[in-house]
């Protein structure tokens, strides 16, 4: 895997002037704490929890009262663990405050749609908007607690719906207008919402969805729905007829000045998101995550793992459906631009995003491994298409991105760019395994532990390992754990989502190596991961061989049950124009053969015409394994194309 040199090295203006570099300044200057680059900040962080993250509030300026001391009760315990158990913050204060200092006049958030639609906020015209929805909620009689909720595209109001949603003390929950009724009804059914906010439609791939129609058949099953909110995207006047208590946009703000907030502050671990496990093992887990832990693990991944700054310009293509979003919009408390695009990424070409991040001077790019891997299959190259001189990184998550893509990315994207693979999840909001602006990029490998994250990989007996595959743990508490799932009052289900296999120790569930440099590499979910003959290999180990070929769009690979072992089953999607032959099946066996080992090589190898994938664009291996061997799929909803569930079923290839 590794490779004599790093793809890429930040130059030495880069590493004095980079956040981080500051922080550990400012360590030594003002704690006397000596640390000589980021892998020692990364020891003294997990060495010093409390101190830690009680600097990472200072440095980043949080607003609101930290409390006295102890910053954190019962460091021993996860769960248990207690950061600033005496704070009293606001997560929307927070976001607002970062944008307060500078011009008014200066872009808060840029959109773009589809349909070629521009709108840009100023900072002053955003929180105006964010001030009448607070001072609306709050008129129609949401209080602090309550769940509001956003069946919405990923709109400029859809942001500003969420802080003033913040604002008052409520808390708010989202998903995108992909998701069918039902997968509406299994998230926001379980949390009762007061106030449903839904827009008229949406644009994806060419054509028009409508909303209204879902939400009418939505409504009747959300009793606790007082008030639906409409804000107007495909139609100036969508008709609302159908829709109890409906309300457009303007209407619901008439009479609303603007001119301020009152910001409730609550306590570090109040709520503030409701988010959604996959669900396609089951009805999904409402997770619930505290505005004080997602604040600051969100503030210190962005300013020291991605080095934002005030006036960046901060874009990643996501759906209000997927953490990312949440994540993204964080960074307002940078001082960023917010870059919102809503659409299809390849209509009418793979280029769109690469449009908008030219003519935004787009700072920071965030998109999923997928979309790096299909524009190298279609042969984009931004680097002789676009002119993108502000961009400094891009991340990419979603699942492991393929040392190939490192290859694209420096060769046919830019060259002087950090590129960061992270990792984490729903789970924790946040990342475990994430970027690092000082040091280097190494091929195919995610280059740092997040700060103050205890993150290991452990073996079967329970033991860190170093350069060995095993699982990936987080050995101590760490703010942005969940406060908790809802309607769980005595944590079980908490305890058994994530403690149960090493008691006390967060179990990630990641098949992962820590790499001779300090990074690392992922091998795919443990829970998929295959097991022939006895030996574990990680799937993501087979698609960095399969995917490099031209014929082979997309691939997915399961362990089957057969004559008392696993046997190792591979299914292609396989290029426009291109069929499956046994010759191509040969070249398949043998790039994993040579590349990976003789156990790696699939027993059979299945040509379909689709891969079933989640709202978020993973592939969903667990579905198609139970699919294969007669299993109920429990939450088809979850997924964003249920259809290709049925390429899978009964297939004669693996009778035999």
């Amino acid at each position: 895997m590794a490779t004599a040199e790093p793809l890429w090295r930040p130059d030495e203006t880069r590493i004095r002037t980079a956040n981080a570099t500051h922080f550990i300044g400012r360590l030594l200057r003002e704690e006397h704490v000596a640390l000589s680059g980021f892998d020692a900040l990364w020891q003294w962080s997990v060495d010093h929890p409390e101190r830690f993250w009680r600097e990472v509030w200072q440095e980043c300026g949080i607003v609101g009262e930290m409390g006295p001391p102890p910053h954190l009760i019962d460091g021993h315990k996860m769960p248990g663990a207690r950061f600033f158990p005496k704070a009293r913050i606001n997560y929307a204060e927070n976001l607002l405050a970062g944008i307060e200092a500078l011009d008014p006049s200066g872009d808060a958030v840029v959109f773009r749609g589809e349909d070629k639609a521009e709108r840009r906020l100023s900072r002053h015209e955003f929180r105006r908007l964010v001030a009448k929805l607070a001072g609306a909620m709050r008129a129609m009689g949401i209080e602090r607690g309550d769940r509001v909720a956003g069946y919405l595209p990923n709109l400029p109001e859809t942001v500003a719906a969420c802080l003033a949603t913040s604002a008052i003390g409520a808390v708010w929950s989202s998903c995108s207008p992909d998701f069918g009724p039902q997968g509406v009804l299994d998230r926001f059914g379980q949390i009762e919402p007061k106030l449903l906010i839904c827009a008229d439609g949406c644009f994806y791939a060419g054509r028009t969805h409508d909303s209204l129609a879902k939400v009418a058949e939505i409504l009747p099953k959300l009793p606790d729905v007082e008030r639906v909110l409409v804000v107007p995207y495909t139609r100036k006047a969508p008709p609302l007829e159908g829709l109890r208590n409906a309300i457009m946009l303007d209407d619901f703000l008439a009479g609303q000045r603007g001119d301020r907030i009152a910001f409730e502050r609550g306590d570090f671990d109040a709520p503030l998101f409701i988010m959604y496990s996959s669900g396609t093992t089951g009805v999904p887990k409402c997770i619930v995550h505290g505005q004080g832990g997602t604040l600051i693990q969100h503030l210190k991944e962005h300013r020291f793992h991605s080095d934002i700054k005030p006036e960046d310009r901060v874009f990643y293509f996501t759906t209000c459906g997927w953490m990312m979003w949440n994540w993204l919009i964080t960074s307002l408390a940078s001082g960023a631009t917010l870059l919102l695009y809503d659409g299809s990424p390849f209509h009418p070409s793979g280029n769109v995003l690469f449009d908008f991040a030219e003519a935004e001077r787009c700072t920071f790019f965030g998109t999923s491994a997928k979309f790096i891997d299909a524009c190298n299959k279609a042969e984009l190259r931004p680097m002789e298409t676009h002119d993108l001189p502000a961009l400094r990184a891009i991340a990419s998550t979603g699942s492991p991105l393929l040392p190939e893509s490192f290859d694209f990315v420096y060769r046919h994207v830019k060259k002087d760019v950090c590129l960061s693979s992270i990792s984490g999840g729903t789970d924790i909001i946040s990342c475990f395994v994430l970027g690092n602006p000082t040091g280097p990029v190494w091929r195919g490998e995610i280059q740092a532990r997040g700060l103050g994250m205890k993150v290991e990989v452990w073996n079967d007996a329970g033991k860190p390992v170093h350069e060995q595959k095993g699982e990936l743990v987080c050995a101590a508490p760490f703010p942005s754990m969940p406060v908790g799932f809802w309607n769980d009052p005595d944590g079980a289900k908490y305890r058994r989502a994530y403690f149960e296999r090493f008691p006390g120790i967060w179990h990630h569930g990641d098949y992962a190596e820590i790499t001779a440099h300090g990074g690392l590499v992922i091998y795919g979910r443990s829970d998929a991961v295959l097991n022939p003959g006895g030996v574990r290999i990680g799937t993501a180990e087979i698609y960095r061989q399969v995917e490099r070929l031209p014929e082979i769009a997309e691939s997915l690979v399961i362990g089957q049950d057969w004559e008392g072992d696993q046997r190792v089953v591979l299914f292609v999607r396989l290029q426009p124009g291109e069929e499956m032959s046994e010759k191509l099946r040969e070249r398949i066996r043998l790039a994993i053969r040579q590349n990976a080992t003789p156990r790696h090589v699939p027993a059979k190898i299945v040509a379909v015409a689709d891969i079933p994938r989640t709202k978020s664009g993973k592939i969903t291996e667990l579905a198609v394994r139970d699919i294969v061997h007669g299993r109920p799929v429990r939450n088809r909803e979850a997924l964003a194309n249920p259809e290709a569930l049925d390429l899978f079923r009964d297939l004669p290839e693996l009778r035999d």
